[in-house]
């Protein structure tokens, strides 16, 4: 059984492969016209095309406090649908990049993935006889990258299974396999992808079987440190839009916009009155008057900035 710590590694390796972060991106959207997965979101990218988005974004609609869980449940019967349209939802796309702020949706997505990735992958380790952190980790790669089931079975068949090559034997053959698979895809995107493989293989070479730490990925480095670092959080900037925006962040504003003598409903929902609001304050001190609540306007009506 793995460590936390081990567990941690290993989850990190593969969140800088899908988002090029030691903890992953919890914002990031992605949507390109050779994926077949289509609209892509979160620490480890889920899809819109394999129904994963769905469930995701109806788990955070559902969670306690979610701030954007008003906006995004109108898109629920959409990503339900697996509509297309959703791959270049401007509007959809911003809301899923705010909502990925949300300490409710990281905390939904750490739950989620673990139940639909991490979990699965560590089962199927089991099942194939691979105990070590770092075999975990090549299923667990496959798990989220796609086709570890296809791959498996076609290592099995050409060099045997874990029981009767050994574990180490039998990931470096699955790597070898995997890596062929990847570079003669007629998918140019999983042909970017060889990398993952070669990084893995890497490892192998080092004989880090246990992941021990510190490990350097793709020019990161993952430790202590940057497994147990806290997030920091941006905030949004607030401004008028369709749905309109909003959650606490938008109740700090209304109530800081009430104390210098605004008179509004302290009601988290950013519309006109707010903007009619923020952009008489803005005019008062001689800020650009756009509306939209940035570093200056934040720090004028002394809102913290975390």
């Amino acid at each position: 059984m793995l460590t936390d710590l081990q567990k941690k590694a290993v989850q990190a390796i593969v969140n800088i492969f899908e988002t090029g972060k030691v903890l992953g991106d919890y914002s990031n959207v992605t949507s390109h016209p050779q994926d077949p997965g289509g609209l892509t979101y979160g620490r480890s990218q889920t899809t819109l095309n394999s129904g994963n988005l769905h469930l995701l974004i109806k788990d955070y609609c559902n969670a306690v406090n979610a701030e954007f869980a008003a906006q995004l449940t109108s898109y629920l019967p959409r990503l339900k649908n697996k509509d297309r349209g959703l791959n270049n939802d401007q509007n959809l796309h911003n809301i899923l990049r705010q909502a990925g702020k949300d300490a409710v949706m990281q905390s939904v997505q750490d739950t989620f993935f673990d139940r639909i990735y991490w979990n699965p992958s560590v089962n199927s380790a089991n099942d194939q006889g691979i105990q070590t952190a770092l075999g975990v980790a090549v299923v667990y790669d496959s798990v989220i990258h796609g086709s570890w089931a296809k791959m498996c079975d076609r290592t099995n068949e050409r060099f045997g299974t874990v029981a009767n090559i050994g574990e180490q034997t039998w990931i470096k053959h699955y790597i070898s396999v995997r890596r062929d698979w990847l570079a003669n895809s007629n998918n140019s995107l999983l042909r970017k992808t060889v990398y993952r493989m070669d990084i893995l293989q890497e490892i192998i070479n080092s004989q880090n079987w246990d992941l021990a730490l510190p490990l350097t990925v793709r020019g990161l480095i993952i430790n202590d440190k940057s497994l147990n670092e806290q997030f920091s959080f941006t905030p949004r900037s607030l401004r008028l839009q369709q749905p309109f925006m909003q959650g606490k962040d938008v109740v700090e504003l209304q109530k800081a916009l009430v104390k210098v003598g605004f008179q509004m409903a302290v009601d988290g929902i950013f519309g006109p009155a707010t903007d009619k609001a923020v952009k008489q304050f803005q005019k008062d001190k001689d800020l650009i008057v756009d509306g939209i609540v940035g570093t200056q306007t934040r720090e004028l009506l002394g809102l913290i900035t975390h």
